[in-house]
């Protein structure tokens, strides 16, 4: 059974990388489209008329009394979408100056959806974040934020974390397993299970073409356990065996991050992407807050997710196991628990979770290094949480993300990430244990 299982998740991980280069595109005929709509002083929404759509080296297109505009696109490629704002109505302008262009990428036989947001008054510059001073709408705006990204950092962090407790390795390549989910994501979103097993392309989806987000997600979160358990089965649980210091198994995760980063640039490429469903949304008015429904659902499901996490951890014989093995190994080994077979699973159930966080970060686009990038985050999250403690790293995370969108309300956006570290340092300073961890005794 257990080979059966190896071989199983080896299957899914190796045609999986295969299918990313498979680019299975259709001669049909694609389109680029949107709708402009005007948001007015008192927040109602109306459509814009008569505004022209420039598709470069394409064509151009007018925007109908319903705001709705379309261009034909000849092929599949990355095009660039600009608005001639010379022909917005009066009085009106683009929510952000001088963005007044979009490249999107076309796949073949799929309409593309290009949104400009449009506002009545002057629009606000690029990169502004005190135009509008510290309003109250301004503050519960970037508080759902925080919470949204705080949510998606749980998802990744929550495994990190409980790899280190259980192993004490600390896996740097733990970001590329969120990258790794995202991307498996978009392969079964596109080209389903037939991308993997051709015989199955006369079939309905998800088995033969592509399939909606939600079972593509399932099928994401398959290949992150498989990518879990065949790391730790065939690379770690080796170097453990042989006696290999944490050290040195921390540097050869760094390495893992660099292989297996360019791996992914190598086979998916350098361009951004999209999933095919709920690509561009507009944002529907929550009191006085604005969110896409789809972030709304995805903030949700993550909530339902990590409650279940902290039940699975409480109430369950392996969640028992798991935080048993996280606090004292030895003792754990010495009470009759399988210290191997907890590992196997904390490995694929974090990679199956940081590949659910990576689909809730692909939603707006799907990159080859989009976990990379919020690598300092997630580690920042568990850090000051507390190592090793999942509820920590749940904690850590919203904290993060509600610092990170906050601090915009004083400091240049560019500049978020930094306060992040900085308000780590802080809370270490004065509780070196993290906000949930134990404090120990050395010496």
């Amino acid at each position: 059974m257990k080979k059966l299982q190896f071989i199983s998740g080896l299957a899914i991980v190796l045609l999986s990388f295969v299918g990313l280069t498979a680019p299975a595109w259709s001669q049909t005929e694609q389109e680029i489209n949107g709708r402009l709509q005007i948001r007015t002083a008192d927040g109602e929404r109306v459509p814009a008329e008569g505004v022209i759509i420039t598709v470069d080296g394409v064509g151009e297109a007018i925007s109908d009394a319903d705001g709705v505009w379309s261009v034909s696109v000849p092929e599949p490629g990355i095009y660039t979408v600009f608005v001639d704002e010379e022909t917005l109505p009066d009085g009106v302008s683009l929510r952000t100056v001088g963005r007044s262009s979009l490249e999107v990428e076309v796949e073949a036989g799929k309409p593309k959806t290009a949104l400009f947001s449009l506002v009545e008054g002057e629009g606000t510059a690029a990169g502004t974040n005190t135009s509008e001073g510290i309003t109250g709408r301004r503050i519960a705006q970037l508080t759902v934020e925080g919470l949204k990204q705080g949510l998606y950092l749980a998802m990744a962090a929550v495994g990190l974390s409980l790899i280190y407790g259980t192993t004490g390795l600390v896996n740097f390549a733990h970001a590329e397993l969120v990258t790794w989910g995202g991307l498996m994501t978009y392969f079964f979103n596109y080209y389903g299970l037939a991308g993997m097993i051709g015989f199955l392309a006369p079939l309905p989806a998800p088995f033969g073409g592509g399939s909606n987000l939600i079972f593509a997600a399932f099928f994401g979160m398959i290949a992150g356990g498989a990518m879990g358990y065949l790391l730790d089965r065939f690379l770690f649980r080796t170097l453990r065996r042989q006696g290999v210091s944490l050290i040195a198994q921390m540097v050869i995760t760094i390495g893992l991050s660099i292989l297996m980063r360019y791996a992914f640039v190598y086979f998916f490429g350098g361009s951004p992407r999209s999933f095919r469903n709920f690509t561009a949304q507009s944002a529907i008015d929550i009191g006085p807050v604005q969110i896409t429904p789809k972030d709304l659902i995805a903030m949700g499901i993550s909530t339902v997710v990590l409650l279940a996490i902290g039940g699975l951890l409480t109430f369950t014989r392996i969640g028992k196991a798991m935080r048993a093995v996280s606090d004292n190994r030895d003792l754990a080994e010495s009470s009759g628990i399988d210290v191997q077979r907890v590992i196997s699973t904390v490995w694929i159930f974090g990679g199956s979770v940081a590949a659910l966080g990576g689909v809730f970060f692909g939603l707006d686009q799907v990159k080859w290094d989009f976990g990379f990038r919020i690598l300092l985050l997630i580690f920042a999250a568990v850090t000051l949480g507390g190592l090793g403690t999942a509820y920590g790293a749940l904690v850590g995370a919203i904290v993060i993300g509600l610092v990170v969108n906050l601090s915009t309300l004083f400091i240049d956006p560019e500049l978020k990430n930094m306060i992040a570290l900085l308000s780590m340092v802080l809370v270490l300073m004065f509780r070196p244990q993290g906000l949930l961890g134990k404090a120990e005794r050395i010496g």
